[in-house]
């Protein structure tokens, strides 16, 4: 399920006539776009699977010989539930969405899932896609993902579970215009899935099939690779692990942070359990958030806050209270809470209010309106001695300049951090950070002189100051370094078509648009530009593929319909 993150966005507006700065280049990663969800259906182990590609393992296969009753215990929670073959766990329903006009509808016919989706006005606009897989388990929402020449999507339209209502993806609920082309990431299927194999080099969402392994999240995620354990070597001893390393293995998928700066050469899931995770990310967090609920996977943050935490110390942790391989039924949860609340307060006043009120969680770990994904709720970690605290708190008086840390505070950061976490910021909306990103890129850009992603950015910033010789500069170096870096094809290319040199932006846009065609800005420039050479039928073809990817798109069928009916000329375009 897509948020509203401090990750990279994609523009999905549309430009008019001429050539603009498509894209920021910000290759940080992020935990960002994943949903926490709890348990209410379990797919089956059925044909729809190998259908789409699965095989019919389900989680702890290799386990349940000898911990059959965990297993089967934990393949009922939200891990063991958290992804498989979309029909096994379709969710029937429609919407129809004011902003667009878009009529969506979700179902099943002859053995598949499918979404359909319509507009009857002078935009008219009608089709469906094959619905393979499912992310999410439905207690917080799901979402589906289908495929369009071997790339991955996400459907543009969500199932919540708290509302009990179908609607757009986060982000995207007053779009104007169908979001078809949003793509499958990385960290969603990361934190969803077992055994994802990354995307094809130089692309962002074409991937191998089956897409992952099996259904929902493994037992090695946490565990640890199983066959040596299997053969009868010994398993990893998570309780032998230093405290950092087993917190680590929770926040490696439960930790938001108000960004997430994956490291040089490094990606968040090729982390281990025992691994340092702050060797593959590390997490930035405001010092001002006031007046913000809490994010959808903030629990981290929020429980760091907490008086029984800054009591407890490394003595609490996420297993003290959430035993991973099962969940309490909503008769059993408030009994349960409060039996692990008496592990620590057990005597005078603390026990008798306990067995007085037996709801422990209710009051004191009440659920908020998630602030990064709408028709969702996130239980407040705080753990308040006075309940129903509107909002997450700060040590920093309101009208403090924002700063960015470390979370956990101990994590080193750099000045490469610093820099691309406010420009993560900055294209998150956050208007504050646009200054900070100015002034930290160009110093971070003189110290790693060999680091794409910062020398990517600092193009960008001296292209939007119209420093373009030296923008040109800097994006041939990323692209040496980085010779499938999309973002500094695209703005590079953007360059020559603007300094009078075609030629070279039609071999930068032909070749990134190949490796990410569901970018419609791309395509739409390469076709103007086409166009404007005279190549009239590379101009159709690219549109087509535009609009193969993104229907919804009114200046690319306009354009190619003048070139269809011959009412453009291209050569003089």
């Amino acid at each position: 399920m897509r948020r509203v993150s401090a990750k990279r966005h994609f523009s999905h507006t549309f430009l008019p006539t001429g050539f603009s700065i498509l894209f920021l280049i910000l290759t940080t990663g992020s935990a960002q776009s994943r949903t926490d969800v709890g348990a209410t259906t379990s797919p089956a182990n059925s044909k729809t699977q190998l259908e789409s590609g699965l095989n019919s393992e389900l989680p702890g296969s290799k386990c349940i010989s000898c911990h059959e009753s965990i297993v089967r215990s934990y393949r009922k929670t939200a891990m063991g539930l958290a992804s498989g073959a979309a029909l096994d766990a379709l969710i029937p329903g429609e919407i129809a969405n004011a902003s667009s006009g878009v009529h969506y509808r979700v179902f099943q016919e002859n053995g598949k899932a499918w979404l359909e989706y319509y507009r009857d006005n002078a935009e008219a606009l009608h089709g469906k896609q094959e619905l393979i897989y499912f992310i999410g388990s439905g207690h917080r929402g799901r979402t589906y993902l289908f495929s369009q020449d071997e790339f991955v999507f996400e459907s543009p339209v969500n199932w919540y579970g708290h509302t009990q209502t179908w609607d757009m993806t986060p982000a995207y609920k007053t779009a104007q215009r169908m979001p078809l082309n949003l793509p499958a990431e990385v960290s969603c299927l990361h934190c969803h899935t077992s055994g994802f194999r990354p995307p094809k080099p130089g692309t962002e969402n074409l991937y191998e099939k089956p897409l992952f392994a099996g259904v929902g999240i493994s037992c090695e995620r946490c565990h640890g690779e199983s066959g040596v354990h299997a053969s009868g070597g010994p398993a990893l001893n998570l309780s032998k692990l230093p405290s950092a390393r087993q917190d680590a293995i929770c926040m490696q998928c439960h930790l938001e942070g108000s960004a997430a700066i994956e490291q040089p050469g490094k990606h968040l899931y090729d982390f281990k359990p025992g691994d340092d995770l702050a060797d593959y990310e590390h997490y930035l967090v405001l010092t001002n958030e006031h007046g913000a609920n809490p994010r959808a996977v903030s629990q981290f943050e929020a429980l760091a806050q907490s008086g029984c935490k800054k009591k407890a110390g490394d003595a609490l942790r996420c297993t003290s209270c959430h035993d991973p391989h099962s969940s309490p039924t909503a008769t059993e949860r408030y009994a349960y809470y409060a039996a692990k609340c008496l592990a620590c307060h057990a005597e005078g006043k603390s026990i008798k209010h306990v067995q007085k009120n037996r709801d422990c969680i209710s009051c004191h770990m009440p659920t908020l309106s998630s602030s990064d994904v709408a028709h969702t709720q996130a239980t407040d970690h705080r753990i308040l001695r006075q309940p129903r605290t509107p909002v997450l708190s700060s040590s920093e008086p309101p009208n403090t300049k924002p700063r960015l840390e470390g979370f956990p505070p101990q994590t080193p950061l750099s000045e490469r951090d610093i820099a691309l976490g406010w420009l993560a910021l900055e294209q998150a909306g956050r208007d504050f950070a646009y200054a900070e990103a100015d002034l930290t890129i160009p110093a971070a850009a003189k110290q790693y002189l060999d680091d794409p992603a910062i020398q990517s950015a600092y193009a960008y910033r001296e292209l939007t100051h119209k420093r373009t010789a030296h923008a040109r500069e800097l994006y041939e170096k990323v692209l040496k370094l980085d010779p499938l870096n999309i973002d500094a094809a695209v703005n590079l290319g953007v360059i020559e078509a603007q300094s009078g040199s075609p030629e070279k932006a039609l071999g930068l846009w032909k070749d990134a648009f190949l490796r990410a065609p569901w970018r419609s800005v791309i395509g739409y420039n390469l076709a103007q530009l086409e166009c404007s050479v005279g190549d009239s039928r590379g101009a159709q073809e690219s549109l087509r593929t535009v609009l193969r990817f993104n229907p919804d798109y009114p200046e690319a069928r306009r354009l190619l319909q003048g070139i269809d009916n011959h009412s453009l000329n291209c050569g003089h375009f």
